[in-house]
């Protein structure tokens, strides 16, 4: 099993920052791909962003391409979301995945095993 916990979200003005962090439990997850999916007010949860197991392959939706990184320390079992020049349209709910044993990247909720509580990002205009 996989036991996810994101930290970092909060309130800032458009154009600001911050770094939302998942720290992960289990010995499994070196082996899940790894993504970032938010849920706005009467919207579906989409995907953000998503990394491979290794690191080296990574995905982000066009909506925060060039704002948004992903990255993750398998040493510290955590993954990260890095969010720079933050939009009103960002505000959300953010959640951490896991696609356990997930040999590629996971984009889609179907492919999801794992997922966090759920960290509020909320960007005022």
């Amino acid at each position: 099993q996989v036991q996810l916990a994101e930290s970092g979200g909060g309130s800032v003005q458009a154009g600001g920052s911050l770094r939302l962090s998942c720290a992960a439990s289990g010995r499994t997850f070196s082996r899940s791909a790894m993504g970032w999916f938010r849920e706005a007010p009467g919207k579906e949860r989409e995907i953000v962003a998503a990394i491979s197991r290794s690191g080296g392959v990574t995905y982000y939706a066009d909506s925060v391409k060039g704002r948004f990184t992903i990255s993750r320390d398998n040493a510290k079992l955590a993954v990260y979301l890095q969010m720079n020049s933050l939009k009103p349209e960002d505000t959300a709910v953010y959640y951490c995945a896991a696609d356990l044993f997930g040999i590629t990247i996971a984009t889609m909720p179907s492919q999801i095993n794992y997922w966090g509580q759920g960290t509020q990002v909320t960007v005022s205009s």
